[in-house]
C-alpha cells in the first residue's frame, strides 16, 4: 500500500484580500507569490493555479471575509488566515 504524505510547509495558491474603501478586494496570486492575470496561469511556474486559501492583510479584513465563509455558498470551499 502506498502512503501519500502532505506536504504542508508548502503555501498553496491563494488570494491576497485586501479592504479598499470599504470593498473586499481579493488578488489572485500563486503559490510562488507571483500575481495571477484572469486565466490563473503562473507564467513564473509555467502552471494552472487554483486558489483556495485566502491571506487577509489585516483583522478587519480577516473578520469580513469570515462572514462571507459562514454566509455564503461561494465562499464555503475556502479557508483563510491572517498574513504574517
Amino acid at each position: 500500500m502506498t502512503t501519500i504524505i502532505e506536504k504542508n510547509d508548502e503555501l498553496p495558491d491563494y488570494y491576497a484580500a485586501t479592504l479598499e474603501n470599504g470593498s473586499l478586494v481579493m488578488e489572485p496570486r500563486c503559490a510562488c507569490g507571483n500575481p495571477l492575470n484572469d486565466d490563473y496561469f503562473c507564467e513564473k511556474c509555467n502552471k494552472k493555479c487554483h486558489c483556495r486559501h485566502i491571506i487577509c492583510d489585516n483583522e478587519t479584513t480577516l473578520e469580513l471575509v469570515k462572514t462571507y465563509i459562514r454566509k455564503s455558498p461561494q465562499f464555503s470551499a475556502f479557508s483563510v488566515k491572517l498574513a504574517g
